[in-house]
């Protein structure tokens, strides 16, 4: 059997393990309580218990699965308990018949009492949930508090094992010992600790320590709309692992002029935010997220589409932008949601050629072209070095099942073998982290080629002697820049208290960020073997990272390879579409000046060759034309053109709200949408200053130095 289903095999017994020893504890359980053998009962129980706790404490996915099969900690419990009962009733005497009821009044008490403590659970979640959720910004006037105790607050199923512990433990002893008093013992402690539970939560219903309610909170919200006054915004709502797409958008919005601000609809995804100092403001509800429309936010910019985004383009006073999180020859790059929008901002020509070609019913006059602003930091020379660095980065299987989506199914492990075939090939293996999602033979063969690049490694010199003066320095890097990604509130805390301790940022977090990112990536590097093989595939090294280190990328057809042709270096594109190459050519525009690849990837040595030797590289000035018809010119910068992009967008909702007041009349305006208007356009022009100056201060500094800052 293949190593990699030895250990497929091997995780799902792991998975699985728990649930049966749970089972079998049960079901021996009962064995000794009907058939009266203390030995068995008190063994199966311990078990049980014992199994339980390291269930809640190390096995999330576990609990899980027990509570979608509605076997939930609560019904284990009382199993568990009901049945050492059982046990102490048919092991005992009849003269402990006293102590049996007492016994059965205490363990009905402790339930009694843990659901008490569940209702109170829930009456200060709900007094300590506001309307909505904020980060980086000052929540002083709102009365937050710190939170309970998770333990109290948010986790019954562990409330429940933990408070009910001493009175299981003293069941059981009972049943050992055939003394009662362990079980009343245990019984007393139960009763006491819920009894405390109940107190702790009950001080957190005093009206001394409950926030405004949402009247007063949405009063106060509304005040610092009008305080800060923002300019522009990013709108983004979507699902845990959707994050990257907004998140890849801050550091372009954070340098923009004026008060950006971001808005979110899924409570989760605040935390899910990378490191920022923008304001951060969720509106989980329709009717609340209307209040923005009364502010002077006049632009909003969206990086993807979802079904909620519909409720915010009901706002006609905010004219709407969809800016995408990346661009490709696949059919998602064109979406006919797109024409919803005001405008859709695109990269290059080549997308505003997809649209027209694509017939969706996107407008060429509602089409901007900005670049790409994340590019900034990719490198246009090769490394160089003694080895040829290829960086192999497939894409997943996608959603649509469409033939070619990802080159890891048929011609992965030809690419791999043929790379690793080569002594002078370093291969840095990146696959796409949703790889196997949906398809699992796309999985299966991940597994495989991460199994033959360890192989590989393992017959290196090099790779068997790793450089150890650098580990040092990149495990206190490291340690840095956790320390400075970490989340800083507790781990026990609510939304409430994160919005405490995550008001106003000191500033200068997402620089620090940065900076911390790039020494990190420097010193990883640095402290690789130079002919190693690499298996990338977690967040660190980023993608980007990955570029500047490569001489040639292998992919498929993605916004990677649209990324990629910034570097200006030498790409293939693995074509398992099963069409001839010039109709892959034609159907994809991004792989005009790419070394197509075949699934038995015969065309390895020809890409290796171009890498290596200008002369052989027929697609030098390609790529050239390819960059600038897929990513837009270099100059103006990308950033430049984004914050012209964004201006022009505003102006435009205030020359609608102006076109919207003059019909109206002055004498009929509200005194309060006059006020606002006056405050979109100040707001407005001190952006532009902040823009003009900012062009004045970066008009005088040297090429190297605007490369550097990204400005």
């Amino acid at each position: 059997m293949p190593p990699t289903s030895l250990a497929l095999r091997s995780q799902a017994i792991g998975r699985l393990l728990p649930t049966v020893v749970l089972a079998a504890s049960f079901v021996a359980s009962a064995v000794g309580a009907a058939m009266a053998l203390p030995w068995l009962l008190v063994g199966a129980a311990a078990v049980g218990l014992v199994t339980e706790l390291v269930v809640h404490r190390w096995l999330k996915q576990t609990l899980a699965r027990l509570g979608r099969l509605r076997v939930d900690a609560t019904l284990r419990q009382v199993l568990r308990d009901l049945l050492l009962v059982v046990g102490v009733v048919r092991t005992a005497g009849a003269e402990h018949e006293g102590g049996w009821t007492a016994l059965l009044l205490g363990l009905l008490a402790v339930y009694g009492l843990h659901f008490v403590s569940q209702g109170a659970a829930i009456l200060v979640r709900r007094t300590r949930t506001l309307p909505f959720v904020t980060r980086n910004i000052d929540t002083s006037g709102l009365k937050l508090t710190a939170a309970p105790p998770a333990l109290l607050l948010r986790r019954p199923g562990h409330r429940l094992l933990g408070f009910g512990l001493p009175a299981t433990a003293g069941l059981i002893a009972t049943v050992a010992a055939d003394e009662t008093v362990w079980a009343l013992a245990g019984i007393g402690v139960s009763l006491v600790l819920s009894l405390a539970g109940i107190v702790r939560l009950a001080v957190h219903l005093l009206p001394r320590r409950r926030a405004l309610n949402e009247e007063r909170a949405l009063a106060w919200l509304d005040e610092w709309l009008a305080a800060y006054g923002p300019t522009t915004g990013m709108y983004f709502s979507g699902g845990a692992s959707s994050a990257y797409q907004a998140n890849m958008w801050l550091e372009p919005l954070a340098a923009l002029p004026g008060r950006p601000i971001i808005i979110l609809r899924e409570r989760f995804m605040v935390q899910k935010i990378a490191a920022t100092d923008l304001p951060v403001l969720c509106l989980p509800k329709v009717a609340h997220l209307m209040r923005i429309e009364q502010s002077t936010l006049k632009s909003l910019v969206h990086p993807s589409n979802s079904g909620k985004t519909s409720q915010v383009l009901r706002m006609p006073g905010i004219k709407h932008a969809f800016i995408n999180h990346g661009e490709s020859d696949k059919l998602s790059s064109c979406n006919p949601y797109a024409k919803a929008y005001d405008e859709v901002w695109v990269a290059g020509p080549a997308a505003r050629e997809r649209y027209a070609l694509a017939d969706v019913g996107v407008e060429d006059k509602d089409i901007v072209e900005i670049g790409r602003p994340q590019l900034k930091g990719i490198d246009t020379v090769a490394p160089g070095g003694s080895v040829t660095t290829v960086l192999y980065a497939p894409t997943w299987e996608g959603w649509d099942g469409q033939p070619g989506n990802t080159s890891v199914i048929e011609a992965g492990e030809n690419i791999v073998r043929r790379l690793l075939a080569d002594p002078k090939v370093r291969l840095l293996y990146k696959p796409h982290p949703m790889t196997g999602s949906v398809d699992p033979r796309a999985g299966a063969a991940n597994e495989r080629i991460q199994e033959l690049i360890r192989a590989a490694n393992g017959g290196r010199a090099a790779a068997k002697d790793p450089k150890d003066k650098g580990a040092a320095e990149l495990e206190r890097l490291a340690a840095e820049l956790d320390r400075l990604t970490a989340a800083d509130y507790r781990e026990g805390s609510d939304e409430m208290e994160r919005m405490l301790v995550q008001g106003t940022p000191s500033g200068g977090r997402d620089k620090a960020v940065d900076e911390a990112t790039r020494r990190w990536e420097d010193a990883y590097w640095a402290s690789l073997p130079e002919d190693a093989h690499q298996i990338i595939t977690g967040p660190r090294p980023a993608l980007y990272s990955c570029f500047n280190q490569a001489d040639v990328l292998i992919s498929d057809v993605s916004s990677v390879v649209s990324d990629y042709l910034a570097s200006g270096k030498p790409y293939a594109v693995a074509n398992t579409a099963g069409v001839s190459e010039t109709q892959f050519r034609t159907d994809f525009p991004t792989v005009r000046a790419a070394t197509i690849l075949t699934p038995d990837a015969a065309q390895v040595p020809e890409l290796l060759a171009a890498a290596r030797n200008a002369s052989r590289d027929g697609f030098a000035r390609a790529r050239g034309e390819l960059k600038r018809y897929l990513l837009g010119p270099d100059e103006p910068s990308a950033q430049s053109r984004f914050a012209r992009a964004v201006e022009a967008l505003s102006a435009k909702a205030l020359e609608r709200e102006e076109r919207q007041l003059a019909r109206e009349g002055t004498s009929t305006l509200v005194p309060s949408q006059a006020d606002r208007a006056a405050a979109a356009r100040a707001a407005v022009a001190e952006g532009e200053e902040e823009r003009d100056f900012a062009a004045d201060a970066l008009a005088g500094s040297e090429p190297d130095s605007l490369e550097r800052t990204g400005d």
